[in-house]
């Protein structure tokens, strides 16, 4: 597969557990594979209530803490989501929530140079 079949395939992946795992899948998602990260971001993820909550400091230091935990409890299938597509050893998984822009990014570190793997 190519840098970008995979990308693809990564992004179908972690949309697939976002839906199953969150409750609702990204608008838009895009993956990008750069040396040793893989680097996700999601647009238009948040439910209409978590829109609503944002409009207040308390609803956004709210969303931040319900979406890290869940996130945090689901980090494992996330994980295997991504092993999925590309054999490759996790050594760690980061992600933050924008309520002001609705986006997501997660971050994940893996254990090679990927560009290097896949132009083999």
């Amino acid at each position: 597969m190519t840098k970008g079949q995979i990308e693809s395939k990564i992004s179908e992946a972690i949309s697939k557990f976002e839906i199953e795992q969150m409750g609702r899948g990204p608008e838009k998602i895009r993956t990008i594979i750069f040396q040793d990260l893989i680097i996700v971001r999601l647009k238009g993820f948040l439910s209409p209530s978590e829109k609503n909550l944002a409009q207040k400091v308390e609803g956004i230091e709210l969303i931040k803490k319900v979406r890290t935990a869940l996130f945090e409890n689901a980090r494992l299938g996330l994980e295997e989501a991504i092993k999925s597509v590309i054999d490759v050893n996790i050594i760690s998984t980061h992600s933050d929530v924008s309520t002001k822009t609705g986006e997501k990014i997660i971050a994940v570190v893996v254990d090679s140079n990927l560009e290097e793997i896949i132009n083999e």
